[in-house]
């Protein structure tokens, strides 16, 4: 088991210097040079003598080879660079916009793992029930419905129209921004700062909880099928001992992929939750990063999401030996 986990975490090494090494070369094939941006924008020709100052000063007139050379120099000290347009340091960009989109992601896959795992698991106990056949019409309508469009349906439900309901004020929610920014322990909201989060939370969640509530109906119906149910219902134990016991643990295995990939996933793509809602997370900083030709702050937010998304596909390799008695990577080392 130990060995296993050393391969794998120095497999993330050279996943991180493909990854950020296509997106390095991929940059420089896109129309438009940086260089303008920097000194005069997308809608006017700079001054020449201007120009090849800004070029000098930010090594964009190095040849390609000696400006990859020179990243990776630097980001192996994770010195980032600046941004071009505004010479703020990527290091501290990362810090906040990390942050935020960290704290919405832990509360999306709250919702995902609370709201899935009990519909999924509802759903697979009631099989073919009325309550069953509801959650399988809802979690169908959850995955085709886009982010955006949940998201502007949010807005108008619990944040404009309680106007003409007559909601208290305390209770209705927030549509744009990420408010007065107060936590406990990192991600708990405090104050005003829940009415911030539910919106943007649910709508990143959504799309991910219809998934999770549909591969754990799945694995929890073939896990009940399973010849060692029968064999602990036949020694007398309860239905919820025999399904949450014997039946949960086991059904987890694919969920537990899924929910490991989607957490990477949250943190990294949730560029259309974060736009809607104006929230200031890595996601929306990368779309804006692109538009604007702003390679230091491309990669190397970049970078912390490629780094994340590996680091939770080790755990979820982890975690199968702990779900899965069965799984041993230490004998399958050994062989």
């Amino acid at each position: 088991m130990t060995s296993y986990i050393i391969r794998r975490l120095l497999l993330i090494v050279p996943t991180v210097f493909v990854a950020l090494s296509l997106l390095f070369f991929i940059f420089f094939l896109l129309p438009g040079d940086p260089a303008n941006l920097i000194v005069g924008g997308a809608d006017r020709t700079p001054d020449p003598g201007i120009l090849e100052r800004a070029k000098e000063r930010y090594g964009l007139d190095d040849p390609i080879y000696v400006q990859f050379k020179d990243y990776w120099s630097r980001t192996i000290r994770w010195d980032l660079g600046a941004s071009y347009l505004n010479n703020r340091s990527v290091n501290d960009l990362l810090g906040e916009r990390a942050v935020n989109s960290i704290r919405l992601g832990i509360w999306a896959m709250i919702i995902e793992i609370i709201a899935g795992l009990g519909v999924g698991l509802l759903s697979a106990v009631k099989r073919y029930s009325l309550s069953d056949r509801i959650t399988t019409i809802a979690t169908a309508a959850a995955s085709a419905v886009p982010v955006f469009v949940l998201g502007f349906i949010l807005q108008y439900l619990f944040a404009v129209q309680p106007n003409k309901w007559g909601w208290p004020e305390w209770a209705r929610l927030k549509t744009s921004g990420i408010g007065p920014n107060t936590w406990t322990l990192f991600f708990i909201p405090t104050g005003e700062q829940w009415r911030y989060l539910v919106l943007p939370a649910v709508a990143l969640a959504s799309v991910g909880t219809a998934l999770v509530a549909r591969m754990m109906r799945g694995s929890m119906l073939e896990v009940l099928r399973a010849d060692y149910m029968r064999t602990a219902r036949s020694k007398g134990l309860r239905e919820r001992a025999v399904v949450v016991k014997h039946g949960l643990r086991n059904a987890m295995l694919p969920v537990v992929t899924l929910l490991g990939i989607d957490f990477g996933t949250v943190i990294g793509v949730a560029v259309l939750t974060e736009f809607t809602f104006s929230w200031p997370g890595l996601g929306s900083q990368i779309v804006k990063s692109v538009g604007q030709r702003d390679l230091p702050v491309l990669l190397g937010l970049t970078l912390v999401v490629v780094i994340v998304y590996a680091t939770l596909n080790l755990l979820v390799d982890i975690s199968y030996a702990w779900f899965d008695p069965r799984i041993r990577y230490g004998k399958a080392d050994a062989a």
